[in-house]
């Protein structure tokens, strides 16, 4: 984990956390996701004449990633519908880091050292607080947490076959433009056979925030993929879900959420865990 690993990571959990807050923001959540995932399909088709094809040995993992995102996706709309989403954000990225590191260690051979554990293991105690911080006073609302924990485990799938297929595509550019060529086409179809006509009628009002949020996700998870490529999945994982402190702090600027001291503690402890990581880097 080098500082421009670091830095990159870090710009992703940015970006990330604001194009789930664009997705949570428009109300028909197949909608917002229809613009995302469409807005993502053309920008992988613009950028696919201009980046080097993929090597064969990462067209396995591209279709089974394809087809995680695409449940990943529909997992997410259902959180977004059932819950709030200063809980539901939390819930669905603070139980993925953990899963990456035993997946990583099964799939990839990449058993963290002690100070990379110890940084792992306090950056999720600290996206965990943000997590039950969402919870606090509150009776849970079981179902919500359910989608958001399934979300949470088809992030931490992915993030593994990713990795390992970015790191056999030979290019993070061109791994990136394939699949959001892929994964891009299924919702928008979903979506146009389901309204039919009524179609640009739906869209229109949303078009320009949903092809916001497409280019932020691209940008968003571009810059993961090439980290990928620069250091361990575990880290990289632990770290991208930093993005959680920034949802959090979208949640209490756009959406009244509260913020809180435990928040404020938790992000103190993804700092220390940051720099745990950056020494064992």
């Amino acid at each position: 984990m080098t500082p421009l690993v670091t830095t990159a990571v870090l710009l992703a959990a940015v970006t990330h956390a604001g194009w789930n807050a664009i997705a949570h923001r428009i109300t028909d959540k197949l909608v917002g996701f229809a613009l995302i995932s469409g807005g993502g399909l053309l920008i992988g088709l613009a950028l696919v004449p201009f980046v080097p094809f993929p090597a064969a040995g990462a067209w396995p993992y591209l279709f089974c990633s394809a087809a995680l995102h695409i449940a990943y996706y529909a997992l997410l709309m259902k959180s977004f519908r059932l819950g709030d989403f200063g809980q539901v954000y939390p819930l669905a990225r603070g139980s993925a880091p953990l899963i990456v590191t035993v997946l990583a260690a099964v799939f990839a051979h990449e058993v963290p050292d002690g100070w990379a554990a110890a940084g792992i293991a306090l950056s999720c105690a600290g996206l965990s607080g943000v997590a039950l911080w969402g919870l606090r006073g509150r009776r849970p609302d079981w179902a919500a947490i359910g989608a958001a924990l399934a979300t949470g485990l088809s992030i931490a799938v992915y993030t593994v076959v990713d990795g390992l297929g970015v790191r056999a595509s030979g290019s993070p550019l061109g791994y990136i433009a394939w699949l959001m060529a892929i994964q891009g086409t299924v919702i928008p179809a979903y979506a146009l056979w389901r309204w039919r006509w009524r179609t640009p009628t739906l869209l229109r009002p949303h078009a320009g925030l949903g092809l916001l949020g497409a280019a932020l996700s691209v940008a968003a998870y571009a810059l993961v993929l090439w980290a990928q490529t620069r250091a361990e999945l575990a880290p990289v994982a632990a770290l991208r879900e930093s993005s959680i402190i920034v949802g959090a702090a979208i949640g209490a600027l756009f959406f009244e959420e509260r913020f809180g001291a435990p928040r404020i503690a938790a992000a103190g402890l993804l700092v220390v865990g940051i720099g745990l990581m950056l020494r064992a880097g």
